[in-house]
């Protein structure tokens, strides 16, 4: 639905739905500082600490094309809605929740609310803002975002400290569950004088076709790749075993750990806006500044799993975790692929195609770093983190190879559009290794 212009209407609708999105945030990294507290509190070890994650991480990732469809069928404010009721319930179960399935119950519906969120602010954004304003938005929107990292990082941490497990995800939740309301008064489907579009009812089989078609797009593949490479580490780090990590592997006192996190967001925050308008302004960066992220964070995994004696001086922690933070902005180059080289009418579909890639690999690492520590406990902690984030990097290391095959045969689909006199949305220069990606 095109606009001319962003008009002060567009942005109170967006700044209202992006709080739903920072909510989300604060919800779903608030194990990452609560994990040692959650694993007395149910008495369970790493692995099903670990299933906590994975299990609302899994929701998400599940739950990222029936988004879609609900978006289409309902419109977002509902969803906005009813994804802030479902994460302000889920809350306030979990403060309350004494055994570990009920534990896992609330995490599963905040998992199913926070998945309801990412889909919708970008459907309110290219509704209400022009196609060149988009790419700025979603950077700020993922930057804001972050905010809910930050209130999950240090305050949610003192706060845990001085008013204790119930009394803090109950003010969570009840937040949360309260702004349900703001978001039904504010929120509105489509700018002044532009009819919203008619709720869309998808046959199941066209569901089938429709996912199966933008899977197929090379750009929706490699929005894919880039999002399961780009976002699950920081988010891994972010979301639940960073801070373990640095509290039981490097020794530090828990406000040192909650401070280097804070650093994922407080990176994340300052170079999703630039990166936005980076990309904005010259589309066809966007892929080398992913590759040139891809490369940096294999280097800051070999300095963490390689560093002699396994325990790193806190410096070098600030200047790892620094960079890895930027895997946050750059997966927003996912979502710009997928906007440009789909179909209006599909876009919804493969945004949540592309959005499966982040999370999949996010519930595969939360899993795989929890059995493993589970397996070396005879092992020193430093030791013990090492080998299990040996299965992280092995997973990165083949999503880049999977990164770097899709963006070869993105690009040979675009230079073969263009040889059939089509318009293509950037204009990409030839190299050399483009006549390979042709064979």
């Amino acid at each position: 639905m095109p606009v001319d212009r962003a008009t002060r209407r567009a942005w109170l609708v967006w700044s209202t739905a992006v709080v739903v999105y920072v909510a989300a945030l604060f919800h779903r990294t608030s194990l990452g500082v609560a994990g040692l507290e959650a694993a007395d509190r149910f008495a369970v070890g790493p692995a099903a600490l670990g299933t906590f994650t994975v299990l609302q991480i899994g929701l998400y990732a599940v739950m990222q094309v029936p988004t879609g469809l609900l978006v289409d069928r309902f419109g977002p404010r509902r969803v906005l809605t009813a994804a802030a009721l479902l994460m302000g319930v889920g809350q306030l179960l979990f403060a309350l929740a004494t055994s570990y399935p009920v534990g896992l119950a609330a995490r599963a519906v905040l998992g199913v609310g926070d998945a309801m969120t990412w889909v919708s602010v970008l459907r309110l954004a290219a509704a209400h803002f022009p196609p060149r304003r988009f790419t700025v938005v979603m950077s700020l929107s993922a930057a804001l975002g972050g905010a809910g990292n930050l209130l999950a990082t240090l305050p949610l941490t003192l706060l845990l400290q001085s008013a204790g497990w119930t009394v803090a995800f109950l003010v969570a939740g009840a937040a949360t569950a309260g702004y349900a309301l703001v978001v039904a008064w504010r929120v509105r489907e489509a700018p002044d004088g532009v009819p919203p579009p008619p709720p869309e009812s998808v046959p199941l089989r066209t569901v089938a076709k429709r996912v199966s078609a933008a899977w197929r797009e090379p750009s929706t593949r490699l929005g894919f790749w880039v999002h399961f490479t780009c976002m699950s580490t920081p988010a891994l780090l972010g979301l639940l075993w960073g801070f373990p990590y640095l509290v039981e592997a490097q020794g530090m006192s828990r406000p040192e750990a909650s401070a280097v996190l804070s650093l994922l967001v407080v990176v994340g925050i300052v170079a999703g806006p630039v990166s936005g308008a980076v990309m904005a302004r010259r589309p066809e960066w966007r892929m080398p500044i992913v590759g040139c992220y891809l490369a940096a964070a294999l280097v800051c995994w070999a300095v963490l799993l390689g560093w002699p004696g396994g325990v790193l001086p806190p410096g070098v922690l600030y200047a790892v975790f620094g960079v890895l933070a930027v895997g946050g902005p750059a997966s927003g180059v996912a979502f710009a692929l997928v906007r440009d080289y789909n179909p209006l009418h599909r876009v919804s579909t493969a945004t949540g195609v592309a959005n499966v890639g982040g999370f999949a690999a996010i519930t595969f690492y939360a899993l795989a770093v929890g059995v493993v520590l589970d397996l070396a406990r005879g092992a020193d902690a430093p030791q013990a983190y090492r080998i299990a984030f040996l299965a992280v990097v092995a997973v990165l290391v083949a999503g880049v190879w999977r990164t770097v095959v899709w963006w070869r045969r993105a690009r040979a689909a675009v230079f073969a559009a263009e040889r059939r006199g089509e318009r293509v949305p950037v204009q990409l220069r030839r190299r050399r290794w483009d006549v390979l990606a042709d064979a």
